[in-house]
């Protein structure tokens, strides 16, 4: 039996030119014990409708229609019934749990507090509770953590202090808006696992909100799939991954990264609000398309780079090693892959590849030359131009003051000072065009564009030096399913036709797997080992290797 009922529920967000539709006659039931999916991609309303359940639709948005039951009770009939039931009955397990937390408090505080407004519980009582809690959902020596503050505790284990605060009333409804989607492979793991582990021994009903079809793979019973505030399909998730009835659902399906196979690019099946493939043959004109030889052009050798964290904390003392001898080399033309675990070094090699930081000790050569050696701005300049990077979050990466136009413009100026006004603007429609956007993108600023949107105009702005070397620091971790998809096959059309030379750092495997030729693996600053692609997921040497690939989501598990 059913214990959430969704009935027709509309959610409108009413502007001043316009509606917008957020939600549209959704009908949802969830069942006790049950996991539920809830996919789609960024705007197709997935978090509107749990947002909705518990009234936390922001102004101008409000639910103009339907019903939503908890067991026999609508709990939208009255405000104080889902003021009532909201931390009680109902539990949240927010995307970010570092802003979940309240930094001026301690742990213990903020379950005490959340404990005591539902329970009838003395202090005492209210702390043993939270404590027990803290040991439920995997925290080691809870006693000692409890007078803790969130900074004091990593990403994975702040994501179980929100688990522990969502339970501590004991609600048989929990709501989890992209639990995981912060987290490496390994917590991920952990966080799913708790999350199965506690719907079983305390028969919740589930809604488990994401964009990870390998997540949802492993998880769910059933998965409801919603687009434009739509629900286009909804059934059993097995049914669904494996025979899904319509285009859409096809397409965040065949965009998901197979894990156990290399493919050459990936299906677009959903072909609305889709560019063509094109050849770029303006941009290809105006490049100097260099004869790969098969040399290396990249060199890490003995790297080192420590950071004195003394500042923020009482020791005076307290150096940690972000990378620790690491050597490593590109060749030209290849993709090259760095994985691991947040803190493992990825970023900050990119940035030492990219002069953002300067190594403690070792030598990196571009081409020869050893650049960490280079003194003279000048010099250094020839090769800022030839190496560029794309950075994980598209929105902050781009100027918001700037126009599209203006943030290409700026590398080409500072490179090219003499270059014509109706050449620059030829140059800029030419790379607008070579990303798949339309010229009329130019004037127009960041915020008025998706996040892949966003993306396509950092790769654009990165390609504007004609760069050898493409530094891609986790260049779709925030992007949709199908729109990762389309920028992945975006960098691979742009490396076969300009020969560039691709360093991609990710925590996501199969991805990798997907875009490198070869695939280098860190833990803890160290590299634990290299490997063709393929070797690499066929015949792990590591066993940290072999864990990775072990915990990642596989959406093929469902076949089985």
């Amino acid at each position: 039996m059913s214990f959430l009922k969704i009935n027709n529920l509309s959610v409108d967000y009413k502007m001043r030119r316009e509606t917008v539709h957020a939600a549209k006659n959704i009908n949802i039931e969830v069942s006790k014990g049950e996991i539920l999916g809830l996919v789609g991609e960024s705007g197709s309303g997935k978090s509107t409708v749990g947002n909705a359940i518990i009234n936390l639709i922001d102004e101008p948005g409000k639910v103009s229609n339907g019903t939503i039951h908890l067991g026999e009770i609508n709990i939208h009939d009255d405000l104080e019934n889902i003021i009532k039931y909201r931390g009680k009955k109902i539990g949240l397990i927010f995307q970010d749990p570092q802003t979940s937390l309240n930094p001026i408090f301690t742990i213990g505080e903020q379950l005490i507090e959340t404990i005591q407004t539902h329970l009838k519980l003395d202090i005492k009582q209210a702390k043993d509770k939270a404590i027990n809690l803290l040991k439920e959902v995997g925290i080691k020596d809870a006693e000692q953590r409890f007078d803790n503050y969130p900074h004091q505790f990593s990403g994975g284990m702040r994501q179980r202090v929100v688990i522990s605060l969502a339970l501590c009333c004991e609600p048989e409804l929990l709501i989890a808006d992209e639990p995981t989607t912060a987290l490496d492979v390994s917590i991920q793991s952990q966080i799913l696992d708790l999350i199965k582990k506690l719907t079983k021994e305390r028969n919740l009903a589930v809604i488990l909100i994401t964009h990870d079809m390998g997540v949802i793979a492993e998880t769910t019973n059933r998965v409801a799939v919603m687009k434009n505030g739509n629900l286009v399909e909804i059934g059993q998730t097995k049914e669904i991954l494996t025979k899904p009835k319509q285009t859409y659902t096809k397409s965040l399906v065949s965009s998901v990264p197979p894990t156990n196979k290399k493919i050459s690019r990936f299906i677009i099946v959903e072909k609305e609000n889709h560019p063509t493939d094109n050849t770029n043959i303006k941009i290809l004109n105006r490049w100097t398309k260099k004869e790969i030889i098969k040399q290396d052009l990249v060199e890490v050798k003995n790297l080192y780079k420590s950071f004195d964290d003394s500042f923020f904390t009482e020791s005076s003392k307290n150096i940690v090693m972000a990378v620790d001898d690491v050597s490593f080399k590109i060749t030209e033309g290849e993709s090259f892959g760095l994985v691991g675990e947040s803190g493992s070094g990825k970023s900050t090699i990119a940035k030492m590849i990219v002069n953002l930081f300067k190594p403690s000790s070792g030598d990196i050569y571009f081409n020869k030359t050893c650049i960490t050696k280079i003194k003279n701005n000048r010099e250094m300049m020839k090769f800022r131009k030839q190496i560029q990077m794309i950075f994980q979050d598209p929105y902050s990466s781009l100027n918001g003051r700037l126009k599209v136009e203006d943030i290409i413009a700026e590398p080409i100026k500072l490179h090219n000072p003499s270059i014509k006004n109706v050449d620059l603007k030829d140059y800029i429609f030419d790379l607008l065009e070579s990303v798949e956007l339309a010229p009329n993108s130019a004037t127009r600023y960041p915020h008025e564009f998706s996040g892949g949107q966003r993306q396509r105009i950092s790769i654009a702005r990165a390609l504007a030096t004609q760069p050898r070397l493409l530094v891609c620091d986790e260049p779709t971790s925030a992007l949709d399913v199908s729109i990762q998809a389309q920028i992945l096959n975006l960098l691979k059309d742009l490396q076969e036709q300009l020969n560039l030379t691709i360093l991609f750092i990710s925590h996501d495997l199969p991805v990798v797997r997907q875009m490198c030729d070869r695939i280098g693996v860190l833990r803890n600053g160290k590299l634990c080992e290299i490997s063709n692609s393929e070797d690499l997921f066929e015949n792990p040497k590591h066993e940290y290797t072999k864990e990775l690939l072990r915990l990642m989501p596989k959406i093929e598990t469902i076949y089985n």
